[in-house]
């Protein structure tokens, strides 16, 4: 099993930054792509961005230019810094990893518990 431990939200004001981190731990075999989510009340899960284990990043449209994901896979953690926070900004954020447990098992999703970020205006 791999577990996700995300830490980095709180209350902030619109037009402030702030940093979440997120670590992968449990029986790892190689993690592939590491991502962040969203939700909002009464919304479906969204994407925020991903980045493989070569670097390569995805952004959704709404956070292009105002949030940057970065990675450190020799410590199996990902990162999402976002700067210019905007109220429409507020939901809870999940970590993602797309990891295998063994040599030859599948890739499977795993996420972390989420945390808060709220953006107050």
């Amino acid at each position: 099993q791999v577990q996700l431990v995300e830490s980095g939200g709180g209350l902030v004001a619109a037009g402030g930054a702030l940093k979440l981190s997120c670590v992968a731990s449990g029986t790892i075999f190689s993690i592939h792509s590491m991502g962040w989510y969203r939700q909002s009340p009464g919304s479906q899960r969204e994407l925020v961005a991903t980045i493989t284990s070569d670097g390569i990043t995805n952004y959704a449209d709404a956070v292009k230019g105002r949030f940057s994901i970065s990675r450190d896979n020799a410590n199996n953690s990902v990162f999402l810094q976002m700067n210019s926070l905007k109220p429409e900004d507020t939901a809870v954020y999940y970590c993602d990893a797309s990891a295998n447990t063994r040599r030859y098992a599948p890739q499977l999703h795993y996420w972390g518990q989420g945390t808060q970020v709220t953006v107050s205006s």
